[in-house]
């Protein structure tokens, strides 16, 4: 039985519990290597087990400490490290300054719509993170949900499996025998928000219960219910989510749950050639397409006509004179054309004599070919008669 000044590991030292979760009792702890504050928790770990399943349960607890510890993002705490000692499996952690989300709900009451949706933010970006990594959390309740005294929200135990989701927070498929999935830690996320505006789960403590329709939720009500569908095939993804509750903050809670896909482009109404129109007319009084479009009102400004050639430098100013007919100068004569010498016409008549000649022995070549193809064929037809 673990106490205060115990040494875990050779290393870290249990200074007092701080808290109580459904796998164990979280320790304040002191890193005697790093000389630093540390939170740790015992893993939950089955009592009278077979060795060889008892030791199956500790390499299990072991991989889902390493997995935790993969997981780097500003609303999940961070996981240092996970180390044997004894029977024992611990989770060291990074220690945050908090309190509990149960403990804060049954201290100041409900939250308000507002206030759960930027909750839902911060938690909801870090399941998504937590998914990217193939993990699933599988206990996220307000058990699981920390809230800072700097005003961050941490979440923790992720992917441990402890003492099993609470059953008011578990999602149906999985209270029927089905596997963790993404879609269940969307349903647990989604009764977490509505305790938290609510007061009380959805279906109950037990889970089991009739679904309690939202009283208190406001334009988060909408939200809720899709992520607490019965069918997991038909709840939102978590990035889905996460997008819905940040319009339902910004006000636009009319767009909440709308895929993150691209909106559809405007349709421009073009309509279809009759039998008799050729394709590309159009109709007598019928625009086209592109003239439907919006046009910007944009004032007209002529631009300046440009000259096709530069302007002359302006010249001083000169007396008129009037040319008299012998000053005016005949036009040059035009440039004589060229005219190739005897020596390139020789040279030009010897290569089309070349050129002919190559093209009368290829004229040549592929007659004999016909001809011996001609009379092999005869032959053969003398002799084969």
């Amino acid at each position: 039985m673990s106490s205060e000044g115990t040494i875990v590991g050779g290393r870290y030292r249990l200074d007092q519990p701080i808290g109580r979760g459904r796998a164990g009792i979280v320790w304040l702890a002191f890193d005697t290597r790093l000389f630093r504050t540390v939170a740790m928790k015992r893993m939950y770990l089955p009592v009278g087990l077979p060795p060889d399943r008892a030791e199956q349960a500790r390499a299990t607890v072991m991989q889902e400490g390493k997995d935790a510890a993969r997981i780097e993002h500003p609303s999940a705490i961070t996981v240092f490290d996970v180390l044997p000692d004894g029977p024992d499996v611990w989770l060291v952690m990074e220690y945050i300054p908090s309190r509990g989300m149960s403990t804060f709900l049954a201290e100041h009451g409900r939250l308000t719509p507002e206030q759960a949706a930027s909750l839902g933010i911060m938690l909801g970006d870090a399941m998504a993170a937590i998914h990217a990594a193939d993990i699933v959390h599988r206990t996220l309740e307000p058990g699981t949900v920390l809230l800072a005294d700097d005003g961050s929200v941490k979440l923790t135990d992720i992917g441990i499996t402890g003492g099993g989701p609470h059953p008011a927070y578990r999602a149906p498929e999985v209270t029927r025998g089905a596997p963790p999935s993404p879609a269940s830690d969307v349903f647990s996320l989604g009764a977490t928000l509505y305790t938290a505006v609510e007061g009380t789960p959805p279906f109950g403590e037990d889970g089991g219960s009739s679904e309690r329709p939202p009283q208190n939720a406001g334009v988060l009500a909408g939200a809720l219910r899709k992520m607490l569908r019965l069918d997991p095939a038909t709840r939102p993804t978590m990035a889905d989510t996460v997008a819905a509750l940040s319009a339902i903050t910004e006000g636009r809670e009319q767009t909440a749950f709308i895929p993150p896909t691209a909106p559809a482009m405007p349709t421009v109404p073009v309509s279809r050639p009759s039998p008799s129109q050729q394709p590309g007319q159009q109709q007598p009084g019928q625009q086209s397409p592109l003239m439907q479009l919006p046009v910007r009102n944009v004032p007209y400004a002529p631009a300046a006509p440009q000259p096709m050639h530069q302007p002359m430098a302006p010249m001083a100013a000169q007396p008129t004179q009037h040319l008299q007919p012998q000053q005016i100068q005949a036009p040059a004569a035009p440039t004589a054309r060229f005219t190739p010498t005897p020596a390139q016409q020789a040279v030009s008549a010897e290569a089309v004599r070349q050129k002919a000649a190559a093209r009368r022995k290829l004229i040549l070549t592929v007659a004999a070919i016909l001809c011996a193809v001609l009379i092999g064929i005869g032959v053969s037809e003398l002799l084969f008669v």
